[in-house]
């Protein structure tokens, strides 16, 4: 893989403490002359091939994959050029701002014979794997409950006026963008498509700064909450009628989680503590050098499925984004 990242923010500096295991064949940044001294330093640390400051020469050089580490707002625009111009994407969560923007990207990538992923995580760390793999030990699933709150330092900033991308509706921010996509993409990966499902935020200045949406499964119900504005211990947990499985991390970040049956015993089951982002690059090339559109179409068709249900969700709040007119 040649890889093109665009942004240097924390996403990014996060993916470095373990970017050597990936062993990408050539990287180039997309900087703008804001962020050059930050490039600069990266490009020496990490030994990358460049930087480009125009994004169209950036497209125009021999990079084969653009990684989109852009605010939510930008990722359609940067990802639909790269996509005309036949390059794979991988775009962070949330994939799009909305689910027309995907499905357009999707026309693009199917003319383009390209791939396009959303990082989300989750859906390849071997803990969240297992204990896909241990929900028949549960029975009869009745109730699911995660929680993702975290109370954000940008929030004091926002309520003294300063906005920033994360509680930005121009700029498609807000909690269920943010933290509570991770507990819906792992409920829809886990169980399906619901029978209907409810989104409640609290809402300050036209953005949701946290909120909890409800899905009805008809056999069982599920709640997905996410917050900005105030924090609480993180527990998911999922019952059944005969046991249930409970995670005492952010889904996307676990290595443990316990298996509490009803008969008083339980069972713990511990993950090598790798850095979780390393998982789902190594699988995004795999897929890219195989060739496997099978399982990136699965995945994609995942992603606008989480994508549609979001929309629906926030509108329902009144929420709209920029990107939405």
């Amino acid at each position: 893989m040649k890889l093109g990242i665009l942004g240097t923010g924390m996403i990014v500096k996060d993916l470095m403490t373990t970017y050597d295991e990936l062993n990408i064949e050539k990287t180039v940044i997309l900087s703008t002359e804001n962020t050059l001294e930050e490039t600069e330093k990266m490009i020496k640390e990490h030994h990358f091939d460049g930087y480009y400051l125009d994004y169209d020469e950036l497209l125009d050089s021999d990079i084969d994959t653009i990684y989109v580490a852009l605010p939510n707002h930008l990722h359609y625009s940067f990802a639909k050029k790269a996509l005309e111009k036949g390059k794979h994407v991988i775009i962070e969560k949330p994939i799009t701002a909305n689910s027309q923007e995907l499905k357009e990207l999707i026309d693009i990538a199917q003319k383009s014979h390209c791939m396009i992923f959303e990082a989300m995580n989750l859906h390849y760390t071997p803990a969240f794997l297992s204990l896909k793999a241990d929900l028949k030990k549960l029975g009869d699933i009745k109730i699911v409950s995660f929680n993702y709150s975290q109370y954000s330092s940008r929030y004091n900033a926002f309520k003294e006026g300063t906005i920033l991308p994360a509680f930005d509706y121009h700029k498609a921010g807000g909690a269920l963008m943010d933290l509570n996509v991770y507990n819906i993409h792992a409920l829809i990966d886990l169980f399906g498509k619901p029978v209907s499902h409810r989104y409640m935020a609290n809402i300050e200045n036209k953005i949701d700064t946290s909120g909890m949406m409800t899905f009805d499964y008809g056999n069982f119900k599920a709640l997905c909450i996410g917050a900005k504005d105030c924090k609480a211990p993180l527990m998911n947990t999922i019952q059944g009628n005969q046991a249930a499985i409970v995670v005492k991390a952010p889904l996307s970040q676990m290595t443990e989680y316990e298996i509490c049956y009803n008969d008083g015993t339980s069972e713990i089951k511990t993950f090598e503590k790798k850095h979780r982002l390393i998982y789902e690059f190594k699988e995004f090339i795999k897929m890219i050098e195989e060739n496997n559109h099978t399982k990136q179409q699965e995945m994609l068709e995942l992603s606008l499925l989480i994508s549609k249900l979001m929309e629906e969700g926030r509108k329902q709040e009144g929420i709209v984004f920029d990107n939405d007119r």
